[in-house]
């Protein structure tokens, strides 16, 4: 049977003990039933898998010992998406749990000039990358960055492979046959109503190639989640 995964952000590759939070405590002894004795994992987000046993099975405030601690590799390459957040919370949500379940580093909320959306809920946003993380028992949190502005995320990028999705007519390549496997990537994916032309022709001037996700018109949050699936499914 395997483990249950809970978060413990604050902990130390070294710690002998740990005592979770009142709400991670909760979830481990009211509502899933553990006790005394139980094996556990631990995830501080950062890439540390802590195996441990529940030492006090207290509610607001479990504490387990440490066992062993091991360092899981860093998924590779490295995918980056920059994708303009919807006027929707609930459609941004959904894509911030499926790609972080998919697998995705990091998250750029990308403001270009038909953004909708410019401010984000980060502790709300944060809370739902650290529960799909647990949920998908992976142990290193994506990189959810502050809102950028889309000229300083094109001119600043260092990625070796640079992709934009845009719907203006022109010939692109499909995803899945632009990709080159082991190259750390960004994807960038536009608002409803797309990149501007002037955006587009900013990003390929700084190196970015085009790429189709197929045939349809797709919403902002569903491209995203096309691309990160077939750039897990390519690496």
């Amino acid at each position: 049977m395997e483990l249950p995964v809970f978060y413990a952000p604050d902990i130390q590759p070294d710690a002998a003990e740990y005592t979770m939070n009142e709400d991670t405590s909760k979830y481990c002894i009211q509502v899933l039933r553990h006790e005394k004795g139980d094996g556990v994992l631990l995830a501080d987000g950062r890439g540390h898998k802590f195996t441990a046993v529940i030492t006090d099975d207290n509610r607001k405030r479990c504490g387990v010992k440490i066992t062993q601690c091991e360092t899981v590799p860093p998924p590779v390459p490295a995918l980056r998406i920059a994708i303009s957040f919807t006027k929707s919370a609930s459609r941004i949500e959904w894509f911030l749990e499926k790609a972080t379940e998919i697998g995705i580093q990091t998250i750029i909320p990308l403001v270009s000039q038909r953004t909708e959306k410019e401010k984000i809920k980060a502790e709300r946003l944060q809370n739902i990358l650290v529960s799909a993380m647990l949920q998908s028992r992976q142990f290193y949190l994506p990189d959810l960055q502050a809102p950028q502005a889309f000229d300083k995320v094109v001119k600043s990028n260092k990625d070796p492979q640079q992709l934009i999705a845009h719907c203006i007519p022109e010939e692109k390549k499909e995803l899945q046959h632009q990709l080159q496997a082991g190259k750390d990537t960004i994807i960038l994916i536009g608002p409803e109503g797309d990149f501007t032309p002037e955006e587009i022709k900013l990003a390929l001037d700084q190196g970015f190639l085009p790429v189709s996700l197929g045939k349809t018109r797709l919403r902002t949050e569903t491209a995203g989640m096309v691309a990160v699936t077939i750039m897990n499914t390519n690496q």
